[in-house]
């Protein structure tokens, strides 16, 4: 339905903070021009709880200018409030986006039947899949299989997006007739063996084509060809450790000469040792060399 790979995008911001749409244009297309199927955009990666409105919207619309007809474009508009998220899904639809991640509504930990009214009332104003996100370690409750049950009623949830590495769930979600994605990046190969689609990434802004190769090999019956790659790619893993997300992935572009910018707080630059552990796993991985080549 969305692909194997897609990158949870970051957001470029210029020196004065404010949002860089031509920066975001240029790793739109790069990303999809190596390896990344689709785009998350406006996904914590892309700092979205520091984004306003219009700059929600005008990311929206570059992502589908840029690369809207050669790669799926998915806005994450969930948020706590129900109302909001709501707002967001129906103009991100008028923009053209073609899927939508809506994460579980976090902090105050809604009862189930709460969720499946949330992503009811979202699923009412679009006829676009949506991207159930199960995240616990952020949103501080598990979406459990029966609430997961009760959202694939939902006609256009289609898929989940699971950052929980409990491969019985996993594996439930796919019988359930959902695509499954991994929401942590080591978990796009555990979740292929189990029967899942792909991941929603971060670490393919610097390895898109490897992880893009592996779910290829994985397909094609090698998968000791897929393992191989796996454990070649243990260093962006471990880079995407060094410092919260997405502290180390901007410091690894900016390395790399994307020129992302910084962040906005409370998200504050890697630190000179944080940078130099980012560097050392760029190096492990060979695309330093490569950059400077």
């Amino acid at each position: 339905m969305l692909g194997d790979v897609l990158t949870a995008i970051v957001t470029p911001f210029a020196r004065d903070g404010r949002v860089d749409l031509d920066r975001f244009r240029t790793l739109a297309s790069h990303l999809v021009d190596n390896g990344s199927d689709g785009l998350v955009v406006t996904g914590t990666t892309g700092e979205s709880p520091t984004l306003s409105d219009d700059e929600r919207f005008s990311l929206y619309e570059a992502a589908v200018d840029e690369v809207g007809d050669r790669a799926i474009v998915v806005a994450g508009t969930g948020t706590y409030s129900t109302a909001h998220s709501v707002h967001l899904t129906a103009r991100a639809h008028e923009l053209g986006v073609h899927a939508f991640l809506v994460v579980t509504p976090y902090y105050n930990k809604p009862p189930v039947r709460g969720i499946v009214e949330h992503f009811r009332a979202i699923a009412d104003v679009s006829d676009r899949p949506i991207v159930a996100y199960n995240i616990p370690g952020r949103v501080a409750l598990n979406l459990e299989t029966d609430a997961i049950a009760q959202l694939a009623e939902i006609p256009t949830v289609r898929a989940v997006k699971q950052a929980n590495d409990d491969l019985d769930q996993a594996r439930r979600i796919v019988e359930l007739g959902l695509d499954l994605y991994a929401g942590d990046d080591d978990l796009v190969l555990p979740f292929l063996e189990v029967g899942g689609r792909g991941g929603v990434c971060v670490h393919t802004h610097v390895v898109g084509s490897q992880v893009k190769e592996m779910v290829r090999r994985f397909r094609a019956g090698d998968v000791d060809g897929a393992r191989a790659l796996d454990d070649e790619l243990r260093p962006s893993i471990d880079l995407l450790r060094v410092v919260v997300n997405p502290i180390a992935i901007k410091c690894a572009l900016n390395l790399l000469g994307h020129e992302v910018g910084g962040l906005r707080l409370p998200l504050v630059d890697a630190s000179d040792p944080e940078r130099e552990a980012v560097r050392g796993c760029l190096e492990r991985l060979g695309l330093l060399q490569r950059a400077a080549a």
